[in-house]
């Protein structure tokens, strides 16, 4: 039997706390963090749940004024179930109709499963930025929807 999957907005509250269980996040950020990033500028913040537990996550927020897509994580248990398309969909669907002509994220690149999950929805890297080592060069990466 498949789970049953629903994406909705959420809480950072829940964010946070699916942060907490995310092995790729060393340093989550807390509540404070969150709050202080999405005052004052338009955002939306999208929990997946799988089977009514929360499994992932996907927030982001006006920046300069572009789309920025910020922070996500689905929880490994619940990896190879689509849930960072279906919120990605959700989150673009979102901006779309908000008017933001494009959606921008940033990634390290130790993070080569998020560098092909991007590259294989449409994203093109726009900037590399370095950092002590390789793995932490920063990739920026920008999609027209």
């Amino acid at each position: 039997m498949s789970p049953m999957i629903e994406i909705k907005e959420g809480d950072l509250e829940t964010v946070v706390e699916i942060s907490k269980k995310v092995p790729e996040f060393h340093e989550p950020h807390g509540l404070e963090v969150y709050q202080n990033r999405l005052k004052n500028a338009p955002s939306i913040t999208l929990v997946a749940y799988v089977d009514g537990q929360p499994a992932g996550f996907k927030v982001g927020y006006e920046r300069d004024g572009y789309f920025y897509s910020w922070m996500g994580a689905i929880l490994p248990q619940y990896r190879r179930l689509g849930l960072a398309r279906k919120l990605a969909e959700q989150q673009e669907a979102w901006a779309k109709a908000k008017g933001y002509p494009h959606v921008t994220f940033k990634t390290r690149n130790r993070l080569k499963p998020m560098l092909i999950f991007a590259l294989s929805r449409g994203f093109d890297i726009i900037e590399i930025q370095p950092k002590e080592t390789i793995e932490e060069y920063r990739i920026i990466l920008r999609k027209k929807i």
